[in-house]
């Protein structure tokens, strides 16, 4: 039997909306009764979302522009639910790591995390908001993956960031975990690893001998925002068929 929830009454932001995990994310949301914001540098992908689900708030941004970030959210508190989706990678070996790149990975996979949670966050203090916060993660927090290494880097401070989060806003009935998911089918996913020479060697370490499909990824994400994980605070949750295990 498919879990059921109820986000009635809550609304909820979700960054990174406008494909893959995100997408699939908000049009969940919208289907268990949440009021759903839905925030991605792409207004392309923004209108045909809000084509298929109806009711959508839509805003159109790079979570790297705080600014701007910062003055749409303001007339959309208060905000209950927080889901930090967006990021970017980009390959490159150690040595040739930019300081542009590293900004750029850093800026957005890191630094908006951080302060686009405080944001959020300062509001459900300040409106005694109970709330839940789920930050995208990833397999390469935990394990050295090779050519990702400012990603990798990124990701394990959003480990950390997630349990200081944890820590200091769990007084507050704020609740902060993180997903961390191996290769996920998304279209970006399908284009990106569909050759086996470069697949291959990650599915040999993957126990189940497959890549993530997008609800796979959804569904924890949404059990995390829900009351039915109202003691889970905390945790890196890998969502990876076994890769850190093996």
């Amino acid at each position: 039997m498919a879990a059921s929830y109820d986000f009635s009454g809550k609304r909820a932001l979700v960054t990174g909306a406008g494909k893959g995990i995100g997408r699939g994310l908000v049009i969940a949301l919208m289907r268990y009764g949440a009021e759903v914001i839905a925030l991605s540098r792409t207004q392309a992908d923004l209108d045909s979302l809000k084509e298929e689900v109806k009711g959508l708030i839509t805003v159109c941004a790079d979570v790297s522009d705080m600014a701007t970030v910062k003055a749409e959210l303001s007339k959309l508190r208060p905000i209950h639910l927080l889901v930090n989706n967006a990021g970017v990678g980009q390959l490159q070996h150690f040595l040739d790591v930019t300081p542009e790149s590293y900004d750029r990975i850093m800026d957005i996979n890191l630094k908006a995390v951080m302060f686009i949670s405080q944001f959020i966050a300062r509001g459900m203090v300040e409106g005694g908001v109970e709330g839940s916060i789920v930050n995208v993660s990833s397999q390469a927090s935990q394990c050295a993956l090779k050519e990702h290494t400012v990603y990798c880097t990124a990701k394990a401070g959003l480990d950390m960031l997630t349990k200081m989060m944890s820590l200091e806003l769990g007084p507050h009935k704020i609740r902060v975990n993180a997903v961390n998911p191996t290769v996920v089918m998304t279209n970006m996913g399908r284009l990106g690893w569909s050759d086996s020479k470069k697949a291959g060697p990650m599915l040999d370490r993957i126990p189940m001998g497959r890549f993530a499909e997008v609800e796979e990824i959804v569904n924890p994400i949404l059990f995390l925002l829900s009351d039915q994980s109202s003691m889970v605070n905390g945790t890196t949750l890998p969502i990876d068929g076994g890769f850190l295990a093996s």
